[in-house]
């Protein structure tokens, strides 16, 4: 596998509670960590990788450190409780970019996602920046090639620049110039962006690829019904789900360590009760959480809420 590497051994570690009871399991003795990349060894469990790139976010004019973030997050997540769901983790290392080398890096990952679906695992992706979305999207296009696959991005941003180059900024719109082209619905739904963060070019773009926008001033407790059932409609539109979670959808004072932190955002209990039903759904296939910048965490503040985040993804995917 290019560009691969193992992650790193001091990584999995926590409080040892099995002189308390052989079920007082944490996380870090429940994964499964081979040697080598070897999907085929775990057909049916999550695949979980790093990609360790924040070219395309030096690219868009953003904060770099997100290459840091896969094993920041698994340090995070390390020492929770192991519950149902878990112990399906299979930690399967880490594609690492190297400089001024993104679609090499973008290529290596779309050729990892394509292996470990072939071989009947989930993918669950820690970015790196958002660049992380369109290898992963690839790869689960490559990997459905007739299925009616959906797009649910959680984010601020929409990411559907126009740029010269592939930057954090462009992933759906290079993955709908992919669909174009091979003649495949392009199925892109952006919830909680903020539109003083998006201009007025961006909203152009989303309307020519019909796109499907929730505004964070639309998740909040008063409409939570209404887009939970938008969200039910859009399950029950496709076969195929990929969910992308860019950190920065939620509010500065829970997440402070991404590029771009939101002013309003959506808090974390209510991303939850927007996402559980995607996690439920029986046809999510993919995750990636993406944008955690350790060199601006406070106090280990964003680490923990992307780990809580993590962890209850996995609690919830269904098996």
């Amino acid at each position: 596998m290019k560009l691969w590497h193992p992650t790193s051994e001091n990584i999995w570690q926590g409080r040892n509670d099995l002189a308390e009871a052989n079920n007082a399991l944490r996380i870090f003795q429940t994964i499964k960590q081979p040697t080598r990349f070897s999907p085929e060894q775990f057909p049916h469990h999550i695949a979980l990788l790093g990609f360790e790139c924040d070219e395309g976010v030096k690219l868009n004019q953003g904060r770099p450190g997100a290459k840091l973030g896969p094993e920041y997050l698994r340090q995070s997540l390390a020492n929770m409780a192991s519950h149902d769901g878990h112990e399906w983790l299979v930690d399967l290392g880490n594609i690492q970019a190297h400089s001024g080398q993104l679609s090499e890096a973008q290529s290596a990952l779309s050729d990892a996602v394509y292996e470990c679906q072939n071989q009947k695992m989930r993918t669950l992706i820690f970015g790196g920046g958002h660049e992380t979305a369109f290898a992963h999207g690839m790869g689960i296009y490559r990997a459905f090639p007739t299925q009616r696959v959906g797009i649910i991005n959680f984010d601020a941003h929409l990411d559907l620049r126009n740029a010269p180059q592939p930057t954090s900024g462009t992933p759906f719109r290079q993955l709908a110039d992919y669909c174009h082209q091979q003649q495949r619905p392009f199925n892109y739904t952006c919830i909680g962006a903020s539109l003083a963060s998006n201009t007025q070019a961006l909203l152009d773009e989303a309307n020519h690829l019909d796109v499907t926008i929730i505004w964070d001033t639309q998740c909040i407790d008063s409409m939570l019904d209404k887009v939970q059932q938008q969200i039910q409609d859009i399950i029950n539109q496709v076969e195929i789900i990929y969910m992308t979670i860019d950190l920065d959808v939620l509010p500065i004072w829970q997440m402070p360590s991404v590029s771009a932190p939101a002013a309003l955002g959506v808090p974390l209990e209510r991303l939850l009760s927007l996402i559980q039903p995607i996690c439920q759904s029986k046809k999510l296939q993919a995750i990636d959480l993406v944008e955690l910048n350790p060199l601006y965490d406070i106090q280990g503040m964003g680490g923990k809420a992307a780990a809580r985040l993590a962890w209850q993804l996995v609690h919830w995917w269904n098996g």
